[in-house]
């Protein structure tokens, strides 16, 4: 029986003209060899399996042919190109870096380039992942590398340059390889194919092209167990089942799916996804390079950015039709961000599942009948709800937003002109029917009793404080939250006398600095340090440590004051500030001067040291 070669091995290119991506490389190394200008140091860096070694003995083999081409390819004919076809060449010496990595390598490595060689002209020394050597190897390195022999040249290979220190890097001829597009392995790929007797799709070998990334090598052991696994027919289904790669037909679907708002289905191709034992973030990562692939399908001019089949292409080309370009935009942002919260959500399908809903809404209009209704559908639905309930509870719900508003502190707003105009806008919400001659009666008995008319804005659930907030700020009401207006420190408060404790007033204190306004944010933070003190009931009193705070804390003095009196349920309190005394400094003693006034105190001690013979340390 044969013995079996993978593809990655037996088809590795041994021509310049057969190396596949790297044109531009190929000929200036071509053009090197015709001309006779060769270098002392060259170094290839790139991403794995792009071709750094095979193109390194290719020229190292063509440097020492006796007998070039005119295209600078080697001749295979003589004697130096024989021995390195059987790998017998005495010219040409391979090292890992990554197992011969230390000093003593590379000095037995520099004894070697002392030697010229027997046949042929150079001496060539190939050193693969040369980024894996000392920092010390590098160092003893410099010099020969700098300054070899006539006869030697150094061929270095990396896929990390950025690890190669600055001083290696300036005594070489730099050479970045470029990453393998999609159509130049399918092209690569369909030529093995041809070659092994081996039937294939297009489709098929896109896939193997795009879990390849970019690298031929991995190109081809991906095409090797395909092979295998398809016996000899490689098929799309069979080579996605093989590798366990996401059918693309899903992407398609989602975003189908998504243009017509469907989010049930969505949820149903998502459960399916997940159930073949697929990662979500995996399915959104695709997901957004589909959405990309869309926009590039959108212009003939972009079109070439994809890369995929040209049976794909026509499939982007036909959905990038159907699909708005706002509706693109928004879904790779929400799917952006999805990607960046996903390794830190604790719940990962329910970050999957609320991302795709609102890519599905994206499209949705405002009242559509449709299922999985949006935030604004939602909004119009609830407000109908509202409006169709009873007076009665209309009414209940105002009283107890009232209450509310008092209870969080905030100030009465009076009847102004504006009223009509928000009762006139209730009134034309509410559907006519029966219920609207009770619903307006309701809100102006409400308005008649001097309440707050709280408006109902349209798209929001139920009523609004901001409206409250907004006349505040329109009066230009320069209040502290919870308090009376602080110019008016002497304004009437509800008659109440009832007890409180210490505890209730250190509460409410620390409650008021809390809901100081930004303004007040450096007075409310030193207020959180202070402790008020019930002097006598019901009087409370406050100790500043400086004058400058004092002066500060005068101003504000007042509406402390009421804001007290409401909280507490006091309108007898009296507020007041007391300056702190300055405390005499006591001197802190040393050990011997703490030993001599305890002398003083008991003189015994002197005669207890002297007995025990003991000194001050």
């Amino acid at each position: 029986m044969e013995e079996y070669i993978v593809s990655a091995r037996k088809y590795r290119p041994a021509s310049f003209d057969t190396v596949v991506g790297q044109s531009a490389l190929t000929t200036t190394l071509k053009n090197a060899v015709k001309s006779g200008k060769l270098a002392h140091a060259y170094l290839f860096c790139g991403p794995r399996g792009v071709g750094k070694t095979t193109c390194a003995r290719i020229f190292a083999k063509a440097i020492n042919c006796q007998t070039p081409t005119s295209e600078g390819e080697a001749c295979n004919e003589c004697e130096s190109c024989k021995a390195f076809n059987e790998q017998r060449s005495f010219n040409i010496f391979e090292l890992d870096a990554a197992s011969n990595n230390s000093v003593e390598h590379i000095k037995t490595l520099m004894e070697q380039t002392r030697i010229p060689p027997q046949v042929g002209r150079y001496k060539v020394f190939i050193i693969d992942e040369v980024h894996m050597l000392s920092s010390a190897a590098f160092n003893a390195f410099l010099k020969t590398l700098e300054e070899p022999p006539a006869h030697v040249i150094f061929i270095l290979a990396t896929t990390e340059k950025h690890k190669i220190l600055p001083t290696i890097l300036s005594r070489c001829q730099i050479y970045d390889f470029e990453r393998m597009t999609v159509a130049n392995t399918i092209a690569h790929l369909k030529n093995v194919a041809q070659k092994e007797g081996i039937t294939y799709e297009d489709e098929a070998l896109a896939v193997i092209a795009e879990k390849a990334d970019g690298g031929m090598r991995d190109a081809l052991s991906i095409f090797d167990q395909a092979a295998s696994f398809c016996q000899g027919d490689i098929t799309y289904k069979k080579v996605i089942e093989d590798l366990n790669v996401l059918d693309s037909d899903n992407y398609f679907k989602i975003v189908d799916l998504s243009l017509t708002n469907n989010v049930c289905d969505i949820m149903l191709l998502l459960d399916s996804i997940i159930n073949k034992g697929f990662d979500g973030g995996l399915l959104i990562g695709g997901l957004a390079k589909h959405v990309r692939n869309i926009m590039m399908a959108r212009d003939e001019s972009t079109l070439p950015l994809l890369e995929v089949s040209e049976q794909q292409k026509e499939k982007f080309k036909e959905q990038a039709s159907r699909c708005p370009l706002p509706f693109l935009y928004k879904s790779l942002k929400l799917m952006n961000s999805c990607d960046i919260n996903y390794r830190q959500s604790g719940n990962k399908r329910l970050l999957v599942e609320l991302t795709l809903i609102e890519i599905a809404q994206i499209t949705q209009p405002d009242d559509s009948p449709v299922s999985g209704h949006g935030p604004k559908r939602l909004k119009t639905l609830f407000k109908n709800i509202i409006l169709k309930v009873q007076p009665e509870k209309v009414a209940r719900q105002v009283a107890t937003a009232d209450r509310q508003m008092n209870i969080a502190g905030e100030e009465t707003v009076h009847r102004n002109p504006d009223n009509q105009k928000s009762i006139q806008c209730l009134e034309n919400d509410v559907p006519q029917n029966g219920t609207q001659t009770a619903q307006n009666t309701t809100v102006a008995q409400y308005d008649k009793a001097r309440r707050p008319v709280l408006k109902s804005q349209n798209g929001t659930i139920g009523f609004s404080w901001q409206n409250v907030r907004e006349t505040v700020r329109k009066k230009k009401m320069q209040i502290i939250p919870g308090t009376l207006d602080a110019s008016d420190p002497n304004a009437k408060i509800k008659d109440e006398q009832q007890d409180f404790t210490q505890h209730d007033v250190e509460y409410q204190w620390m409650a008021m600095c809390v809901r100081m306004p930004q303004k007040y944010s450096g007075i409310a933070a030193r207020m959180k340090n202070m402790s008020p003190v019930i002097t006598e009931f019901p009087d409370i009193e406050v100790t500043v440590d400086n004058r400058i705070f004092m002066s500060q804390m005068e101003e504000i003095k007042g509406s402390i004051q009421n804001t007290l009196r409401i909280y507490l349920k006091n309108n007898l309190i009296r507020f007041s500030l007391r300056l702190s005394e300055k405390k005499t400094v006591e001197k802190i003693l040393t050990r011997r001067e703490q030993f001599e006034k305890m002398l003083e105190d008991s003189p015994a001690l002197e005669q207890l040291r002297q007995l025990l013979d003991l000194e001050m340390a």
